[in-house]
């Protein structure tokens, strides 16, 4: 709800604050969440009457809060990123396999994960991510925009949403620079959508690999089929419930990883331990997404505030009073109980 507009503004008063602008973390991802939550819950409701049996794969952000909603209201649902399919084909890419050849040990919340393991011919396959570093840490830590000192140090691939929090300062300080994301996605789609009303166009405009969302197209129809049973691959990244895998999370908690998926949903794979330095960022931002879904639920400011409190990347009263002022005033015509 309220288009690239309200992005725009998601991505521009958090930066008032001194705290990241982004549309699916911290600030504005809550405010995000309040307006899509209700939404996506309407839809799915109307499409649980027409077929009960319907499957919805939710890509919509922040997909870990609005799969959980959809999850928790009875729906069958599975949510789905293109972080990890990225990954698999850059990895692929630069191990010179076919990309059905890497399997990624994917662990973490939806924009908050890590590539703790690559491994080739399967799941148990053989663990090439120390290779990955080795040979190809400055081209990794280039896309990532972080030093390379850092994935030496952590042994692993974080997602680029990691640099949000492993670089909150600097990045707050590029965002106050530069137009918005939302102002440059704005831009291109109008761009696309005159080259699209040009008959003649017979081939995928250049300008749609800036837009976002590589792969999400082959992510989505993998998931459908293995969902309906009509083929897909039986293991993929999916956001479901954690159901024991992650054993400081409860079990309704909406995890991203490694599942085997069919026409019963999908089953996470079991995972190693998680290091505590990752272990405690997801159990932080697992309890703000509790309490995020609340306020999407159920409205007022009071929730709104205890959300903002609880995100590692705001955390400080000052910062969540003034954050939950801005929220509610840019999003007022989208919430129904401001």
């Amino acid at each position: 709800m309220g288009g690239q507009a309200a992005r725009n503004q998601d991505e521009t008063w958090p930066l008032e604050c001194g705290c990241v602008g982004q549309e699916t973390t911290g600030a504005g991802g809550l405010a995000k969440a309040l307006r899509t939550v209700p939404v996506v819950l309407d839809i799915a409701e109307r499409v649980r009457r027409a077929n009960p049996d319907a499957w919805i794969i939710d890509f919509t952000n922040p997909v870990g809060i609005v799969t959980r909603a959809l999850l928790r209201a009875g729906h069958k649902a599975v949510g789905l990123c293109n972080v990890a399919i990225g990954f698999q084909r850059k990895f692929a890419k630069l191990l010179e396999v076919a990309p059905a050849d890497v399997h990624l040990d994917h662990v973490g919340l939806n924009h908050l994960t890590w590539e703790t393991g690559v491994r080739l011919g399967g799941p148990g396959g053989e663990d090439v991510l120390p290779k990955l570093l080795a040979e190809h840490g400055d081209a990794i830590a280039g896309d990532l925009r972080l030093p390379r000192a850092v994935l030496d140090r952590l042994g692993v691939v974080p997602s680029y949403y990691l640099r949000y929090f492993y670089a909150h300062d600097e990045v707050v300080r590029e965002l106050g620079t530069k137009p918005s994301r939302a102002a440059e996605v704005a831009a291109m789609e109008k761009e696309l959508l005159a080259l699209y009303g040009d008959p003649a166009l017979d081939e995928k405009p250049a300008l749609l690999a800036r837009r976002g969302g590589a792969f999400y197209s082959e992510a989505a129809v993998d998931l459908a089929a293995a969902l309906l049973g009509d083929g897909g691959s039986p293991v993929q990244v999916v956001n479901t419930y954690n159901n024991g895998t992650l054993p400081f999370l409860a079990d309704d908690a909406v995890i991203e990883v490694q599942a085997r998926v069919g026409r019963t949903g999908a089953t996470p794979l079991a995972v190693p331990e998680l290091d505590p330095l990752y272990a405690g960022l997801v159990a932080n931002v697992t309890a703000y997404e509790d309490l995020a879904l609340e306020a999407a639920l159920h409205g007022g400011r009071e929730r709104v505030f205890r959300a903002l409190l609880a995100h590692p990347l705001i955390g400080q009263f000052e910062y969540a009073e003034g954050l939950t002022d801005r929220l509610i005033a840019h999003n007022r015509e989208h919430l129904t109980w401001a």
